[in-house]
């Protein structure tokens, strides 16, 4: 079945994994691959983005430059792949594959050109804006949403690698202006921010299941959110500490055996083909909810909470400056 695939951040680790695997196993989807900088020459990751997409000459591949640090180009990005589809130049949306992240563990706090706080605006607020901006060109009889999740996201749990929990602040306003990391906490702190953007996503997840079930429309498209499992060959693990870095490089060597026997690591290469299954295949439509890998699991309580999910939409609603005209979702607007 023809439809487009729109995958953020495609020159990632894991994105790799998920295109090889959706050229693989639906060469008639149309993959909408962006990346903030095009170039093969400054980006050795989109050099391997473009040697793996030329392994299949008959794949349909559009590539964009999408920088989710500026929310203007967000916009106008969106807008030219809705005339592209309203023209019939490109099919309906099937999966929006939410995949683009930011991590700042080194070097302290990192903003967008917008002045927002970076790991926030990258993994959340900028795909929020990207997906109300696309309701409107997606297959309303069964397109998917899918949120990147991570086993950090839950507040009840300690995590190894982090001595602070996520969380959601009193003044959402916090997550986009922080205040200054205590020079010992600079990694930790980056860890949470990360931690807290990927429980976003999940409270979005959550939160936009419940808009479209109200929107008759829209109902048959659904959200999920999926833990990919730990990625030990990914790039990112390159801002871990050494200690950390020693051990993944270990869990990395070991993954030949390990992946037989648990999904808590994952190779990329398995995790996208997770990720196709979830965004794609038959088995998971109608699917919502919170997955690690392709295993129904229980997501963070509070991603789960109506009111939380309502005040985190409200706030991302005002900082994307969106107005009613800007998405087909009904009530998307915040009340009162």
């Amino acid at each position: 079945m023809e439809g487009t695939v729109v995958l953020t951040g495609a020159n990632g680790s894991l994105a790799l994994g998920f295109a090889q695997a959706l050229l693989e196993s639906h060469p008639r989807k149309t993959l909408v691959a962006t990346v903030r900088n095009p170039s093969p020459e400054e980006d050795l990751n989109t050099a391997k983005l473009l040697a793996l997409v030329a392994r299949y000459p008959k794949a349909k591949v559009h590539f964009e430059t999408l920088d989710l640090g500026k929310l203007t180009n967000v916009h106008s990005f969106a807008d030219k792949l809705s005339r592209l589809i309203s023209s019939g130049a490109l099919p309906r949306i099937s999966a929006i594959v939410c995949n683009a992240a930011s991590l700042s563990l080194v070097g302290g706090q990192k903003f967008t050109a917008d002045g927002y706080e970076a790991t926030f605006q990258v993994c959340h607020l900028a795909h929020y804006l990207l997906i109300l901006k696309l309701l409107g060109s997606m297959d309303v009889t069964s397109g998917r949403i899918v949120m990147l999740g991570s086993i950090t996201h839950y507040p009840e749990k300690s995590n190894p690698l982090c001595s602070l929990r996520p969380r959601f602040p009193a003044d959402m306003e916090e997550l986009l202006r922080p205040g200054p990391d205590p020079p010992a906490l600079v990694h930790d702190r980056g860890f949470q921010r990360y931690a807290t953007a990927k429980l976003a996503n999940v409270t979005l997840a959550n939160d936009l299941n419940r808009r479209l079930k109200r929107d008759d429309r829209l109902s048959s498209i659904t959200a999920i959110a999926m833990d990919p499992g730990g990625l030990p060959s990914a790039r990112s693990q390159g801002q871990q500490k050494r200690s950390t870095q020693r051990i993944f490089a270990v869990i990395n060597f070991l993954m030949p055996v390990l992946k037989h026997v648990t999904t808590m690591f994952r190779t990329t290469e398995d995790a996208g083909r997770d990720l196709v299954a979830l965004s794609l295949d038959s088995s998971f439509q109608g699917t919502r909810g919170y997955y690690m890998g392709r295993k129904e699991d229980i997501p963070a309580a509070v991603s789960m909470d109506s009111d939380t999910g309502t005040k985190l939409w409200d706030a991302c609603w005002r900082w994307c400056g969106l107005s009613v005209e800007d998405t087909v979702l009904r009530a998307a607007a915040p009340q009162g």
